[in-house]
């Protein structure tokens, strides 16, 4: 396969988020009447450079995967926009969209549950490259013989079916599934949250290994952050909805500037036991408040150690903070980022462990 190239003087992000919204309506009584709303993502702002990874983390159900989705419009929107290559994905017409599915794809998190298992292997992968009529007869079977030989399969597996594998391999399957139609960006929904640890590092290095050959564009959605780490770019943060720490993942990583990425970050394990014990853990107190009824002002107030620290500031509770600049190539939604930054909690920072950007 040659590697994707892009047009000539091609300049600005591929995919941008503007204010991206989407709730989903709460529904009870006897007439099934709206009653509220779930701010599964609630005005969300990113874009993501060619060739770019973004890494996208956070506790369960923060919305992370809800964002990646509502991004290439697998999710619809409920206020905002979503943007591909310049194009504003509402404004297209239903035939518009779908030659574009064709420049972006998704990799699912449960590899068993995103394959049909009525189907074999071949036709899996051959079923993009049918939908948007890009090859038939012989020269589809060779596509398909191909994409399985770069995702490291055998091609005689073509003719088996999804049970009769792994979960690495079935991932593997989903991979080349994507692969089908050369696309640019790809949304990797936690790829490797339902593997066995011994299989993880196989994929990673795959999805690594094929976005320097062929050209790729990610958005790798994770809870682990040490995986996102040593895959991305950038880092960003979500809580509640909200995007609340974006940066270049070297800065987020040894200076982070929010309260809850540090409290992530302390769950880290740390091989060194001699910089283990002297890391000050992060315990967060109470359990994190429903999206349908998000708290008033910084939505990580109720739980934030630093809020404590500080005294408990009035505009934590009342006033909500924007996503603003603390560094080279770093922003977060935290009204005293600055004394998170200087603190000692959560993480360990020795004089050479700092970005050069760093102050």
């Amino acid at each position: 396969m040659d590697p994707v190239t892009h047009p000539a003087g091609a300049a600005g992000p591929l995919v941008e988020a503007d204010g991206l919204m989407v709730h989903f309506p709460i529904l009870g009584g006897i007439l099934q009447r709206r009653r509220g709303s779930v701010r599964a993502v609630d005005g969300v702002s990113l874009s993501i450079q060619r060739g770019e990874t973004v890494g996208l983390v956070g506790e369960s159900g923060c919305g992370k995967s809800t964002l990646g989705r509502a991004m290439i419009k697998l999710r619809e929107p409920t206020g905002g926009s979503a943007r591909f290559d310049g194009r504003d994905l509402a404004r297209l017409s239903a035939r518009e969209l779908r030659r574009l599915r064709r420049r972006m794809q998704i990799i699912f998190q449960d590899p068993y549950g995103s394959l049909d298992p009525r189907m074999s292997v071949g036709d899996i992968v051959a079923e993009p490259i049918q939908t948007h009529r890009l090859a038939s007869g012989r020269a589809k079977h060779e596509r398909v013989r191909e994409l399985l030989r770069l995702v490291g399969l055998d091609p005689v597996f073509a003719a088996r079916y999804p049970h009769e594998f792994s979960g690495g391999q079935r991932q593997r399957i989903g991979v080349a599934r994507a692969l089908a139609v050369e696309p640019e960006f790809i949304v990797c929904d936690e790829p490797i949250s339902a593997l066995d640890v011994s299989i993880q590092g196989q994929v990673l290095n795959l999805l690594i290994d094929l976005r320097r050959e062929l050209g790729l564009t990610y958005l790798f959605i994770a809870h682990d952050l040490a995986v996102v780490r040593h895959v991305s770019d950038r880092v960003g943060v979500m809580y509640l909805g909200r995007l609340v720490e974006i940066g270049a993942s070297r800065r987020v990583y040894a200076l982070p500037a929010h309260p809850d990425t540090r409290a992530l970050l302390s769950a880290v394990p740390v091989a060194d036991p001699a910089v283990e014990r002297r890391r000050r853990r992060v315990i967060l107190a109470g359990d994190v408040p429903s999206p349908a009824n998000p708290p008033p002002g910084c939505r990580f107030h109720t739980r934030c150690w630093l809020y404590e620290r500080l005294g408990r500031p009035e505009n934590c509770r009342t006033v909500e903070p924007e996503l603003r600049p603390v560094g080279a190539d770093q922003r977060a939604a935290c009204h005293y980022a600055e004394a998170a930054l200087t603190s000692d909690v959560g993480v360990v920072r020795p004089a050479d462990a700092a970005p050069r950007d760093a102050h």
